[in-house]
């Protein structure tokens, strides 16, 4: 009995001295090698050598893509598997191993351990440097002159350019570049960074700078034309255009400051308004109801024009008084409907070729009727142009050399011209107006005029034509 307890002891015993080496040599073992159960980077490490993790790491690894953003947020990616990038984890999964405690093998047989390590690396810098040449950012830092200019540009009136403010630094961009490789941010914000900074001015440099707080608030200008079909403002390269200039041809300030307004530059604006604007006495281009686009005379009596003088004066004082306002052009005569197109869309067109009168209300056709113009063939021939119905009278009589007509509607667009009912004409249309035409005036059946009668109003376009 004696001789099999000492040999169940002596079993224990040799049982606990092989558990107790065979944990040793685990721990001398897991000293250079990966506990069980060990992943970084997604990479199964258990019982690798960093040689073999590194090598597995490093051939997963791919060139990271740097994002620099600049002061507008606009985004440039910086590519480096352009600069030879190399990844190397050597170091980080040596120290990774030297800071595991060999005893936690056996908590590791219970959990999945997972780690996320950032390598060394290395690249080519001077290709780096290429690379960050080339951003938009750092070409347009190249381009910067140190200096402050002011000059005018026909679209956009007075410019400031400042070459002293907004300065990129190219170097402290390109450790920037580096430091967030090596942290794994892979981002760059070159305001936030430091990377943006200032030049200070020289005593002219602040000259101009004080100048051009003075002409761009100038150009600023809070006054709005309202043409009708555009709303015109008076900014940029419009207000730009009204400063006097001095000898070195900047902005000339006067005794308080302030810029000086050039009245010829002034009347030279308000006379390219007009020959914008102005309608009167211009040929238009319409088209017709038959389809073509007519080219009508500018002899008739409607249409815009822009007072000129009045607009001058308006200006200047406006201009001198800083004024923020919607303005509506002074005129001498106006149109129906304000704008380039001051025919609109309610207007009665009389198509001589055809003998054709339709009128428009709101772009819909309300009567369309046959009608006899002026007799060409005595050459009395109904004239071509642009004119406006400026009367309605009922029961007239027509009067004229060795002829008195008495009409129910009569319509006058023109002079002695005008729209009027024909009881003695019993057919209209055709080429009656070649060989028994009108003395000019534009005779209707009556049941169409005293439809157009009721309807149209005074001032009401009047397009006549062949």
């Amino acid at each position: 009995m004696k001789k099999l307890c000492r040999f169940v002891v002596r079993f224990l015993l040799f049982g606990l001295f092989l558990t107790v080496a065979a944990f040793l040599l685990l721990v001398l073992y897991y000293r250079n090698n990966f506990p069980v159960n060990t992943w970084i980077n997604g990479v199964y490490c258990t019982g690798k050598s960093v040689e073999e993790v590194n090598q597995e790491l490093s051939a997963r690894a791919e060139a990271p893509v740097v994002h620099i953003l600049d002061e507008e947020g606009n985004v440039y990616p910086v590519d480096l598997a352009g600069t030879d990038y190399e990844a190397d984890y050597t170091g980080p999964l040596e120290r990774f191993i030297h800071q595991q405690n060999p005893l936690s093998w056996m908590e590791n047989m219970m959990l999945r351990q997972s780690h996320e390590l950032l390598p060394e690396f290395s690249f080519d810098e001077e290709k780096l440097r290429q690379l960050l040449e080339e951003l938009e950012p750092v070409r347009q830092e190249a381009e910067k002159e140190d200096d402050v200019r002011i000059h005018y540009s026909e679209t956009e009136g007075w410019i400031l350019e400042n070459g002293l403010e907004h300065r990129l630094d190219e170097e402290l961009l390109f450790q920037r570049v580096r430091e967030c490789v090596a942290d794994g941010s892979y981002e760059v914000d070159m305001e936030q960074s430091g990377c943006i900074y200032d030049l200070s001015p020289s005593a002219w440099q602040m000259t101009l700078l004080a100048l051009w707080e003075k002409v761009e608030e100038f150009q600023q200008c809070g006054i709005v034309y309202d043409m009708g079909d555009q709303m015109m403002a008076l900014q940029g390269g419009i207000s730009g255009s009204f400063l006097t200039v001095d000898q070195s041809g900047l902005p000339l300030l006067d005794e308080a400051g302030e810029p000086v307004v050039d009245p010829e530059a002034v009347k030279s604006f308000i006379s390219l308004l007009a020959e914008e604007y102005d309608t009167f006495g211009k040929e238009i281009r319409f088209r017709s109801t038959r389809g073509d686009v007519i080219q009508v005379p500018g002899n008739g009596t409607y249409g815009t024009t822009i007072d000129q003088e009045a607009e001058f004066d308006y200006l200047m004082e406006a201009l001198e008084g800083k004024r923020q306002e919607v303005h509506i052009p002074s005129y001498i005569r106006q149109g129906v409907v304000r704008g380039k197109n001051d025919i609109g869309d309610t207007y009665i067109e009389v198509d001589m070729t055809e003998q054709k009168m339709y009128y428009y209300v709101d772009g819909e056709l309300t009567i369309e009727t046959d009608i006899v113009t002026g007799h060409t063939g005595r050459r009395r021939g109904t004239p071509q142009g642009v004119n406006f119905v400026y009367n309605k009278q009922r029961n007239r009589v027509l009067r004229g050399p060795g002829y008195a007509s008495p009409v129910k509607y009569w319509v006058p667009v023109k002079g002695a011209i005008g729209i009027h009912d024909a009881s003695w004409r019993s057919e209209f249309g055709g080429e009656i107006y070649k060989t028994d035409g009108s003395h000019g005036c534009i005779n209707t059946p009556t049941e169409a005029m005293a439809q157009l009668y009721e309807k149209v109003e005074v001032g009401t376009p009047v397009i006549m034509f062949y």
